[in-house]
């Protein structure tokens, strides 16, 4: 016979517990200290089990009958709810770990990345925390439980890398301890504990001379048409390199001769357009029969699958090729070099940054929209290019100045 809510809250307690009880299966264990639990009995695979639903007044009678129902459906398909409680109890239990709440803060923080940084992010955690710290609860994770983690990366010999690895621990922390889940961020107590990092620019050349011989060495290159435009390209947009090769032809407008790529695919998270010279728009143009394939095909597509870009290496490897060593120059040197000698010939600093996708730490200059001063930035652009052209041609290093008229 089914019991009734008010029955259930008048009980009393006894000297032994006993139960009221409902159906199905299902009843009240009042206890001697006056505890009110929910259990169902069933048998699964000829064996008596039983299975404990919550405590009232927490779980109502209501709420028991369908935690009841459900755990009987449960039966008929051939589960055991037991097993099934087990498991969940278990993936509760990982929720707190600091695999569970770097994946959250991770997700939480995706809208306001680049794609490049959100994939550096996750591989990061995933080779360098997870496998050491990963099921462990933020508690347990003590200043030199993570440096014995962070040692683990020095010891390879990367130490830029556990400098990061430590700041990417540092935030789940901060974001651990905001959400309740964690009492304090172990990561300032190992301040001077890693090994200093030796601060490393992008290798570049700067020297006109020099400059000269590069862009001859690139035209004179005899790989394929795919890697030879990426190389002629590189300096006159000033992207990175991954901008660069994830660069799609629904983002080239060469009526307007301008590069427009959006937000989620700059490292700043900002809108960013290119103006393009006539040489960029050349360079373009003679690769787009090859590559244009429709509005989200790969401006520079892999070698052996054309829906991925072009390896993050191709353009690196492609400079080793020509004799130019990481010490020596890398895709990534491009920039500083425009940076270095456009600065030198005293273009406004402010363009050069914004044509750089640079974020100023002054906020006043950071409000700048992503098209601002386009005419004047057109103007440095095709002055760039005109200006490299020269340096190519002129093997006696005549030319020493942009002509920014």
């Amino acid at each position: 016979m089914a019991t009734s809510d008010i029955a259930i809250k008048k009980a009393k307690p006894r000297e032994k517990q006993y139960k009221i009880t409902d159906e199905k299966g299902m009843y009240c264990v009042i206890t001697p200290s006056g505890g009110k639990l929910w259990r169902l009995d069933y048998r699964f695979n000829g064996k008596r089990k039983t299975l404990s639903l919550g405590k009232y007044p927490e779980i109502s009678l209501q709420d028991a009958r369908e935690d009841r129902d459900k755990a009987r459906k449960q039966i008929a398909k051939g589960i055991d709810p037991s097993e099934i409680k087990k498991i969940d109890k278990v993936a509760d239990a990982g929720k707190d770990t600091f695999e569970a709440i770097a994946r959250e803060w991770h997700t939480r923080n995706t809208a306001k990345w680049a794609n490049s940084h959100t994939v550096t992010i996750i591989a990061r955690l995933e080779q360098n925390l997870f496998p050491y710290v990963g099921t462990m609860k933020m508690n347990e994770i003590t200043p030199p439980v993570l440096l014995a983690t962070l040692r683990r990366i020095e010891n390879r010999g990367a130490v830029e890398t556990a400098h990061r690895v430590k700041g990417i621990a540092g935030q789940v922390f901060r974001y651990a301890i905001a959400t309740g889940r964690a009492e304090r961020d172990p990561t300032p107590d190992l301040k001077g504990a890693l090994t200093p990092v030796t601060t490393q620019h992008h290798a570049t050349i700067t020297d006109t001379r020099k400059v000269g011989e590069l862009l001859r060495a690139i035209d004179g290159f005899t790989g394929t048409l795919v890697v030879k435009c990426a190389l002629l390209l590189t300096p006159l947009v000033f992207l990175r390199p991954g901008e660069l090769r994830h660069g799609v032809w629904s983002e080239i407008n060469l009526e307007e001769k301008q590069w427009r790529i959006p937000e989620d695919k700059m490292k700043k998270r900002r809108k960013h357009i290119i103006p393009l010279s006539d040489q960029a728009i050349a360079i373009l143009e003679d690769i787009k029969q090859l590559t244009d394939r429709g509005p989200d095909s790969f401006i520079f597509p892999g070698i052996r699958d054309r829906k991925r870009p072009m390896s993050e290496n191709t353009v690196n490897a492609a400079l080793r090729r020509l004799g130019y060593t990481k010490e020596d120059m890398t895709a990534h040197g491009f920039r500083s070099m425009a940076s270095t000698i456009l600065h030198e010939q005293g273009w406004n600093t402010d363009i050069i940054e914004l044509q750089l996708a640079h974020v100023e730490k002054n906020k006043v200059k950071a409000a700048y929209n992503h098209a601002q001063h386009i005419e004047e930035r057109t103007r440095m652009m095709q002055s760039w290019a005109n200006y490299l052209d020269g340096l190519q041609r002129d093997k006696e290093n005549h030319v020493v100045s942009i002509n920014k008229a």
